[in-house]
């Protein structure tokens, strides 16, 4: 395909850069179109009209469904330079309208606060240092509260169910391991914990309306033994079971370290894992301005780069 390549502005346009971009994602015409939000037959017509104007071909087409040439490639990852500055240049835009005392308010509970939300703050405020953060860290049943009531903007909860007048997005595949400490005897034993043996054990616990409390009521049933001892942070609970006064059902990312140091035992629960979604919540659709946006997506793939997702 040779010819002479017209002018940016009669080829170009924000929806089939961001087609382009998206087969390089997902290898697929189909699944860009989709991710775009046009027909596949409006997509395919879109390159092959692009194709033209630019003098050389951007697909390989075959019965197996189409690729990107080399040329394609390339044009792809500078379109994804030019929509990242569009995006900003739409964020940066809508903070010049803003009170400059208008700040992201984001309300975590304690998991999240403790080992998830600094490293997407230091993505969002390295990317975006015109804005503003404000982070309350409280248990997941205030956090649902506080956006209820319009304390804070933005939310990120453990708990397993969110009200269904909150708008919600899961962000996190996170696994709960239940940890006893080395003197305990489920630590030299062949013992599986299952559902029926948490119910029927009295464990250190979060407080009422904490997340990772929430979840083991609605995994074994809010008709179980009461706490051993109740404590309002993942460190104080961990030092409790480290000091061998009973077992304890934690997240994954607050007991890795220990459980490296040897400090802790983590006790297998059997084929299936205890794994939960930490999701993030706001209040309605016209809630979730720019920046609540691109944190909610630097939180659930820990970039804003569409291919890159939570593996965890």
């Amino acid at each position: 395909m040779t010819g002479r390549m017209h002018s940016i502005d009669h080829w170009s346009n924000i929806s089939l850069l961001r087609i382009i971009c998206g087969i390089a994602d997902h290898k697929s015409l189909s699944a860009a179109a989709k991710e775009a939000g046009v027909a596949q037959s409006n997509a395919s017509r879109a390159v092959r009209v692009l194709e033209r104007r630019l003098g050389y071909a951007l697909l390989h087409r075959s019965y197996r469904g189409s690729q990107l040439t080399q040329e394609g490639k390339l044009i792809a990852e500078w379109a994804r330079e030019a929509l990242e500055a569009i995006d900003r240049l739409a964020i940066g835009a809508e903070a010049l309208a803003r009170s400059e005392s208008e700040v992201l308010t984001i309300g975590a509970s304690m998991t999240i606060a403790e080992h998830l939300l600094p490293s997407w703050l230091k993505t969002f405020r390295a990317r975006y240092p015109e804005a503003k953060t404000e982070l309350r860290i409280m248990n997941s049943a205030d956090v649902i509260s506080n956006i209820e009531n319009d304390s804070i903007a933005l939310g990120f909860v453990e708990t397993p169910e969110v009200p269904q007048t909150l708008q919600s997005q899961p962000i996190w595949t996170d696994e709960l391991i239940t940890v006893v400490g080395t003197g305990h005897p489920w630590a030299n034993s062949a013992t599986v914990v299952s559902p029926d043996l948490l119910a029927n054990t009295p464990l250190i616990e979060r407080e009422p309306g904490s997340g990772t409390r929430a979840f083991l009521d609605f995994l074994v049933g809010t008709h179980r033994q009461p706490p051993l001892l109740e404590l309002n942070s993942n460190s104080a609970i961990c030092q409790a079971v480290i000091e061998g006064i009973g077992p304890a059902v934690l997240s994954r990312l607050a007991v890795e370290s220990d459980i490296r140091a040897g400090k802790l035992i983590g006790v297998p629960s059997g084929k299936k894992k205890l794994e939960r979604q930490l999701t993030a919540v706001w209040k309605t659709p016209s809630s979730l301005t720019h920046f609540a946006q691109r944190f909610i997506t630097i939180a659930r793939t820990g970039t804003e780069q569409p291919g890159a997702q939570n593996t965890r």
